[in-house]
């Protein structure tokens, strides 16, 4: 039997991890002392609400190549194939820890640990197609092959609605030059190559969004495409960026989503973003 496996990172519908047979392994949220599973004991507007109660960011961390074997243990069974999807290696050390826990685990299982090359909705949408493929009698190396396609060709660009996150945060590299403005910027970030990169400051919130908007459209075109749009604790913003893109693309497919605690950590409410890939 495959099973598909993905982490904390991949943001999707709130039903495709029970329609698609999706098993996540949340990651590590630390706050203090305290230490949190990313949904089983802390959720979105948990993590929120704490951020909002102490002032203070924390700090996330990948599953430990211990609890990747734990969760395979519980999730399969002997002799099962086990594809294991994760968020990009340049920005986490989440997919290194599947390929320990993958090594250890060679003799009662068949993991294949792949690394998206994205996050977010893009490493959501490939853990749906993978199953979709599975389920049409596609076999194992077709749907790598489809895999390695999707990953060479998903856009995330994301923009932020307060950079207070990244400024506590302290973790996201690409965005120090817009904290060292004494503007009240609003980055537009591109996933490009697994690393998350700054392409442009703009002044208002409404102006940034209609640059990230012009920026898909000039790369996609009227290309068939398929897209998410992802957001922060902000549903009016994501519903009302779906209705705008509608007007705009030629869509196969469009879901709206909420960005996973690994990414809100370090961007802040408010970022909202789309994550697109051609539809053929």
């Amino acid at each position: 039997m495959l099973r598909i496996v993905t982490d904390g990172a991949a943001d999707m519908p709130a039903d495709w991890q029970e329609t698609y047979d999706i098993q996540v392994i949340p990651i590590n949220i630390h706050f203090g002392e305290q230490t949190f599973l990313q949904n089983v004991d802390l959720d979105n507007e948990g993590f929120y609400r704490l951020v909002d109660e102490t002032k203070k960011v924390p700090q996330t961390s990948q599953p430990t190549p211990f609890q990747f074997k734990e969760f395979y243990e519980r999730i399969a069974q002997a002799g099962d194939t086990i594809l294991s999807l994760h968020v990009t290696a340049k920005l986490s050390g989440t997919f290194e820890s599947a390929v320990t826990a993958a090594r250890e685990l060679a003799g009662k299982f068949h993991i294949i640990p792949f690394d998206s090359g994205c996050g977010s909705a893009g490493l959501g949408m490939m853990c749906r197609e993978a199953r979709l493929l599975e389920r049409a009698g596609a076999g194992l190396e077709q749907v790598l092959q489809r895999l390695n396609e999707m990953r060479r060709n998903i856009q995330i660009i994301l923009t932020l609605d307060t950079l207070e996150y990244a400024r506590m945060s302290g973790r996201v590299k690409t965005l120090q030059a817009a904290l060292a403005s004494l503007l009240n910027v609003k980055p537009i970030a591109i996933l490009q190559d697994g690393v998350l990169h700054m392409v442009e400051k703009v002044r208002t919130r409404q102006a940034a969004i209609e640059r990230m908007l012009t920026i898909v459209k000039e790369q996609v075109g009227e290309r068939a495409v398929n897209m998410a749009v992802v957001h922060a604790r902000d549903p009016e913003a994501g519903q009302w960026l779906v209705e705008r893109v509608r007007g705009l693309f030629n869509l196969r497919e469009i879901i709206l989503t909420d960005l996973s605690i690994s990414v809100a950590a370090n961007l802040g409410p408010g970022t909202v973003g789309l994550v697109v890939y051609p539809a053929d």
